[in-house]
């Protein structure tokens, strides 16, 4: 079984379902799905947030998304970013409510200087040159 970074310590402070999270990569049965994820590209996350006072890890919301842009995390409501889909790329999903759901996103921008003929090439949203 794969060794993860993860020790009782390190989780103490964690939310109960968040414990479970971590504690739940040890398992067999997760090792497999990762295995099996990763032939499609894919891994395995643990949707979360932080307090802004303490720091501290919170359960991600349901009514919450993590949005990367400009290369900055913010968490706007899951009803307005799935309202602007073409605007935002899913790069994270969760099971919720018998169904797949984003979890985290990132915003993209379309190239503007792709002309009429080239196909627009969709990338990440990204500050401003200084």
């Amino acid at each position: 079984m794969t060794t993860t970074f993860a020790t009782q310590r390190n989780t103490t402070g964690l939310p109960p379902a968040l414990r479970t999270a971590q504690a739940a990569m040890q398992s067999a049965e997760v090792q497999d799905m990762l295995r099996r994820l990763s032939k499609h590209g894919l891994g395995i996350c643990m949707p979360h947030m932080h307090d802004e006072m303490t720091g501290g890890f919170q359960l991600l919301p349901d009514e919450l998304v993590q949005v990367e842009a400009d290369l900055e995390v913010s968490f706007q409501r899951t009803a307005e970013v799935v309202k602007q889909a073409g605007r935002f790329l899913p790069v994270a999903w969760v099971w919720r409510d018998g169904t797949s759901m984003p979890s985290a996103v990132c915003e993209m921008v379309q190239d503007e200087d792709a002309s009429d003929d080239d196909e627009r090439v969709v990338k990440h949203k990204m500050p401003p040159p200084n």
